[in-house]
């Protein structure tokens, strides 16, 4: 297999000056790319599943840090995983392109599935992060302070892939706090 990777990582903050008695909220986006999500489509995961290969288990983490030589830690870190189970049905409700298709996938992401209709939302669902982070203003203390982010996702050996992991760090961004 070639090479997967971490697209860049957004911060999205909702705006750039708090009061210390304010919740600070910044949501962390960012997709995994390359031959892990070209690999994951209807061919390899019918494949998958006449070879038994029915789950894939993406593990993931984000961290998000604040101050120059010394980080700190804010909110708290994310470290989980998303899990698509591939399954045989013949369900009529689920509205079928192809007549002949009867492999689907289901993602769990923070334990609630998904049943999506095509490859590319499949992918969607399971290779797209956007990860909320809320954490008191007041840790930070006044002034002007630069967060950034980090974030890897790891996989295992799978009939369609071999396994892997990434990651890749976020420029930072700057917050007030008044």
């Amino acid at each position: 297999m070639g090479e997967s990777k971490i697209s860049v990582i957004e911060l999205v903050k909702s705006k750039d000056e708090y009061s210390s008695d304010e919740n600070i909220e910044i949501n962390v986006q960012f997709s995994v790319e390359g031959d892990i999500r070209d690999a994951f489509n209807e061919a390899n995961w019918t494949k998958a599943y006449n070879n038994n290969d029915v789950s894939f288990k993406l593990k993931y983490g984000i961290k998000l840090t604040s101050g120059g030589f010394r980080k700190k830690e804010l909110g708290r870190t994310i470290d989980t995983y998303r899990k698509a189970s591939i399954f045989w049905t013949r369900n009529p409700k689920l509205v079928n392109p192809m007549k002949d298709r009867r492999i689907w996938i289901q993602v769990a992401k923070n334990f609630e599935p998904f049943i999506r209709l095509t490859e590319e939302e499949v992918r969607e669902e399971l290779f797209d992060f956007n990860e909320k982070f809320v954490f008191k203003a007041s840790d930070l203390g006044p002034g002007k302070h630069k967060i950034g982010a980090e974030a890897f996702a790891s996989w295992q050996k799978h009939d369609f892939t071999e396994t892997g992991s990434v990651k890749n760090s976020s420029n930072e961004i700057e917050i007030t706090i008044n």
